[in-house]
């Protein structure tokens, strides 16, 4: 990996930095989590603690992920690598599209998330640390509608992301391509390429 003086990777390295990777990969396994467990209390009697919880955490993960949103964008814009990639520009033009639709609905996420708690009228806390207050009132009556958009939203990035990943095992398998070893850590072995 070629580096700076500061010791920071430059744009010539074959793979993300390990910041950039542990964004992605805490973002997924983020993302995974909370469609999960939303869809999982569904299932459960309300006011059971089970669902109760779930909710906490999915709630408490919906606040990490505003945060982790804005580190993403910020090592974004000011730090990170971005490996040279060595695909069609086209392709690459779409995969830069397809990044920003996620980020977008990732914010609209998080976004309609707070907006439909403050409607719910109830308060909500960072793993029970603080609270995060309502900065203007919500209307009770659009509980229902940010409460379907922020399913639809939900699904739009799992679809989303369902194509992002299967992007990048096509590169990888397919057209055998560094793709998916960028976003991958040190090559370990057991891996093409």
């Amino acid at each position: 990996m070629n580096s700076t003086i500061s010791g920071l990777p430059t744009r010539s390295s074959q793979r993300y930095d390990r910041l950039t990777r542990s964004f992605h990969w805490a973002t997924a396994a983020v993302v995974i989590f909370m469609f999960a467990s939303a869809h999982l209390w569904e299932t459960l009697a309300k006011g059971t603690p089970l669902r109760k919880g779930l909710q906490s955490v999915h709630i408490s993960l919906g606040i990490a992920m505003a945060l982790l949103i804005a580190a993403r964008i910020a090592w974004r814009l000011f730090g990170g690598n971005r490996p040279a990639s060595d695909t069609h520009p086209a392709v690459n033009m779409a995969a830069k599209v397809g990044h920003g639709c996620l980020y977008l609905l990732l914010l609209a996420q998080v976004a309609l998330g707070f907006l439909l708690r403050w409607a719910q009228g109830e308060p909500f806390t960072f793993f029970g640390l603080f609270p995060i207050p309502a900065p203007f009132v919500v209307d009770h009556d659009w509980r229902g509608t940010l409460g379907g958009l922020h399913d639809n939203v939900a699904w739009a990035i799992i679809l989303l992301a369902g194509l992002h990943a299967g992007a990048a095992l096509w590169h990888h398998y397919i057209v055998g391509d560094s793709t998916l070893r960028r976003m991958l850590g040190p090559q370990r072995g057991g891996m093409r390429g």
